[in-house]
């Protein structure tokens, strides 16, 4: 599509699709694996864990306005979270083939030797905390944190949540013993499984800070309509 000089198409209808999915599917996700959570709030290593065995971590349980539903149900927070999972799962293969395919992962994804560079991440780091977020002469390209950051996310964190995820089900856990064999053991899967899950959380903080900080009104048009308008360059 056509661009000028004020504003640019900056997001595909897939991605634009995708990340709205995303954003409703990790909310119920969350809240429901919190709900599951708070029935057996502590986390070990290894294979078992029950009341009298050592914890690494044990927390408080979860009010009700954090879960998913809101009043304590295992069964019914189990049926919620599996479904989104599916929908988390399937919507990740078919972002990274459609990404793969059009050339989204080498054109805007791709982490070149020099970006990684300590001069390179200290410029692109002080551009940063002066809140200026965009290449004035390439507005379009992802900044190496972006890129670190989204990777991380598509390939280490999404398919690690998954994983652990598949590795806790007892079915799964007959049919492909390997994979919670992979983790250490159930517990372990379980373990990672939440610490994946913290570590997303993370990601989607520092994401909705940096829209805030970037303009939000902006940014939030860039995502629904695809059309981003190109802010003035602020001067070091």
């Amino acid at each position: 599509m056509a661009e000028d000089s004020r504003r640019i198409y900056r997001h595909r209808l897939f991605t634009r699709l995708w990340h709205w999915m995303n954003a409703a599917t990790l909310l119920v996700m969350v809240g429901s694996g919190l709900m599951i959570f708070n029935a057996h709030p502590r986390l070990y290593w290894g294979q078992y864990g029950a009341n009298f065995d050592h914890a690494w971590l044990t927390l408080p349980r979860f009010p009700g306005w954090v879960t998913i539903p809101s009043y304590y149900s295992l069964a019914g927070a189990r049926h919620w979270h599996l479904f989104f999972a599916l929908v988390l799962a399937f919507g990740l293969l078919a972002y990274l083939l459609w990404s793969l395919a059009s050339g989204h992962l080498a054109r805007d994804l791709r982490i070149r030797a020099r970006e990684l560079g300590p001069r390179h991440l200290w410029d692109d780091l002080k551009a940063h905390l002066a809140l200026r977020f965009h290449d004035p002469e390439n507005p379009r390209a992802y900044n190496i944190f972006q890129k670190l950051a989204y990777v991380g996310t598509l390939f280490v964190l999404l398919p690690g949540v998954i994983l652990s995820g598949l590795a806790l089900s007892p079915g799964m856990d007959a049919a492909w013993p390997w994979l919670t064999a992979m983790f250490g053991g159930r517990q372990s899967a379980r373990s990672v499984h939440f610490i994946v899950m913290a570590l997303i959380l993370v990601f989607v903080l520092v994401h909705v800070v940096l829209v805030l900080l970037a303009g939000p009104i902006n940014e939030m048009r860039s995502m629904i309509t695809g059309w981003w308008r190109v802010p003035r360059e602020k001067r070091p």
